[in-house]
């Protein structure tokens, strides 16, 4: 009987500790911007068009 007072104490313990990571989470916006990481992976990364060109002033030795 004395173990099920402990597991309801201790599951009553961790609900208050998941409910306060919560209200932290939301008070500090972590849930504001809910569209954005669901289509973040349908844009491609932005590539550059050409490869760098050599520099033009470069001497050489001829």
């Amino acid at each position: 009987m004395s173990v099920i007072v402990v597991l309801i104490g201790f599951s009553l313990m961790l609900a208050i500790g998941f409910l306060i990571a919560f209200l932290w989470s939301v008070k500090s916006g972590q849930l504001e911007d809910k569209y954005t990481p669901s289509v973040r992976i349908l844009f491609d990364d932005i590539k550059p068009d050409k490869a760098p060109e050599k520099k033009v002033n470069e001497k050489h030795n001829d």
